[in-house]
């Protein structure tokens, strides 16, 4: 039988609805009657077996994740990467273990990665009851640290690139301090999925000890080489900053969230909420400074919710601005949130 995501199948369809049904409690069942179809397709396409185990996992991993931060969703959270190497006297190891402590006192929760150095160390600042731990399966370094053992926001996946959307999707900023291959990967996939717009935007710090150079050197390169031979633009440099300290880190993700509230494409126009709003003549000089990245004759103009946001009811009382976005340059729009969160508050009536 062939089967379609069309609703022409016949008995399976009334087959797979009176399974839904009969489950109870099943929210949009729209989308899981696909994820049935989609795995009875995969079955009858796939004589592979290796290739099912790993839908079939994944789909058990992502699964699990939505399950653990579901909920915590309503808490802002960061998440620190970092050596597992990273010894307990070394300065980086003090920095993130006041990192933790820090975010937490600022509202904040944590992600890490679960292992030994960095991620200790920012688990151990933050403590148990405000640290999730996103651990991978290796055959080397990486049993979950003390803090983390036993936790029941501890999730240990198999494959890398689950535990890497559970990292970022589930992440309002990213701080990251020095390490390996681990650490710079991290931090390639995030640069680019914000430089692509794939990742709303969100801060990006890059940790490193007082005289530290390790993020200084890496950001040469990317000027040196990745700049001067026209790989990226001069705005991407806006998608992350560089610290010494975690005072300067913990502003700079506060900065962030002075009054940007969360952002949502609505029929391909940029929605920005915001939790307080801007005068008229503020407006006016955003659509002054910004007008190279709205589209022809776009703007940037106030607006309470769009009725397709409905279904985002925890936003619906929040101010909105509606920028007719090219979608080109993100790290241009980076630079108009960091504008917008920079006017001083309105005052009262």
């Amino acid at each position: 039988m062939e089967l379609h995501f069309a609703r022409n199948n016949g008995l399976f369809d009334e087959a797979v609805d009176e399974l839904i049904a009969l489950a109870e409690g099943v929210h949009h069942p729209e989308i899981v009657r696909e994820m049935i179809l989609a795995s009875v397709k995969a079955g009858q396409e796939d004589p592979d077996r290796a290739d099912l185990k790993l839908m079939n996992s994944t789909l058990k991993e992502m699964r699990f994740t939505a399950k653990v931060f579901g909920p915590y969703n309503r808490t802002r959270k960061v998440t620190v990467f970092g050596s597992a190497r990273t010894l307990a006297d070394e300065p980086v190891y003090g920095m993130a273990r006041d990192l933790g402590k820090k975010l937490v006192e600022a509202g904040y929760m944590v992600i890490t990665g679960a292992g030994g150095g960095i991620m200790q160390a920012v688990n151990e600042g933050a403590g148990p009851e405000h640290s999730f731990g996103v651990n991978i399966r290796l055959p080397f370094e990486q049993a979950p640290n003390p803090v983390l053992q036993g936790n029941p926001r501890l999730i240990t996946y198999k494959y890398f690139f689950n535990r890497k959307v559970a990292f970022l999707k589930e992440a309002d900023a990213i701080a990251l301090f020095p390490g390996g291959f681990g650490t710079l990967d991290e931090a390639m996939e995030t640069l680019t999925l914000l430089q692509t717009g794939k990742r709303a935007p969100l801060p990006l710090i890059l940790v490193d000890e007082p005289g530290g150079e390790y993020w200084s050197r890496w950001q040469r390169f990317f000027e040196d080489e990745l700049l001067g031979q026209g790989y990226i633009v001069r705005t991407d440099f806006n998608l992350f900053e560089r610290v010494d300290t975690v005072e300067a880190a913990v502003r700079g993700i506060n900065r962030f969230y002075r009054r940007y509230h969360s952002l949502r494409y609505v029929e391909g126009q940029l929605v920005l909420r915001l939790s307080s709003s801007l005068q008229e003549d503020q407006i006016g000089e955003l659509n002054d400074i910004f007008k190279d990245i709205l589209s022809p004759g776009g703007r940037i103009s106030a607006s309470s919710a769009l009725p397709m946001e409905a279904d985002e009811k925890e936003a619906a009382e929040l101010p909105r601005l509606l920028v007719d976005f090219n979608r080109k340059d993100f790290g241009r729009l980076r630079m108009l949130i960091d504008a917008i969160n920079d006017f001083p508050p309105v005052p009262p009536l």
